[in-house]
């Protein structure tokens, strides 16, 4: 686990403005069992100057009532816990707190296990071998907007659903605004960016994403554009 998130490795990152960081603060909760990478990921996390860390929990039953009170801008969850999995957590956080920005944060590349986080709602999907910028950067992503996942990840999640064929008959019931929303989502842009480009507003771009998690039958945009990507093959 030493080499995983090395703290050492995040010494000569690019941080956000001053201004930015004293009035944007995002707040993080994590939730991970191994104690010697939650403390690597609270020191990469307390190194940042636009990001805050509100509490690091060894157990989903302990983070919980915490995430509930503390309301944070994003959790970063493992998948694998003592007691009950992250994946519960998930789902248990997304029944009480359903636009709660959860990152998976996990060993773990298998299919099954993917596709339960992303089922159970999580919006971002990283490996611990990650470096400690993409951390960073998508925990900024995914606050604003942003739908990160480790390219390997998305290679798996891209390639599952153009197997089972079933992206192309979906997006089929977009209206032409819908599709143009979910293009610009493929190509990584934010809410905001969004609405600029588009000349609507943050609201109405999140109005028309969770329209298009409807028909397409997903629970998160991260698995909106994984299938987007994949008719696109």
């Amino acid at each position: 686990m030493s080499e995983v998130f090395s703290p050492a490795a995040s010494r000569d990152l690019p941080h956000p403005s001053i201004m930015e960081s004293q009035f944007m603060k995002k707040s993080v909760i994590v939730v991970e069992d191994h104690r010697g990478l939650r403390e690597q990921i609270v020191q990469i996390l307390d190194g940042a100057p636009d990001i805050k860390c509100l509490g690091a929990f060894g157990y989903a039953e302990d983070a919980l009532p915490q995430i509930f009170e503390k309301n944070p801008d994003v959790v970063l969850m493992d998948i694998k816990l003592p007691g009950m999995s992250g994946i519960q957590c998930v789902s248990e956080i997304k029944k009480v707190m359903p636009a709660k920005q959860v990152i998976m944060v996990t060993v773990y590349e298998d299919s099954e296990r993917i596709f339960r986080a992303l089922k159970a709602g999580a919006n971002g999907y990283l490996l611990k071998s990650s470096p400690p910028e993409q951390l960073l950067a998508a925990i900024r992503d995914v606050s604003t907007g942003g739908a990160p996942m480790s390219s390997h990840i998305a290679n798996k999640v891209v390639a599952h659903f153009h197997l089972t064929n079933h992206a192309a008959q979906e997006s089929e019931n977009l209206s032409p605004r819908e599709k143009e929303v979910l293009e610009l989502l493929a190509l990584g842009l934010i809410y905001k960016e969004i609405g600029d480009k588009l000349n609507i507003g943050t609201e109405t771009v999140r109005t028309y994403v969770k329209n298009i998690c409807q028909k397409m039958h997903v629970r998160s945009r991260l698995e909106a554009v994984a299938r987007h990507k994949a008719e696109a093959f």
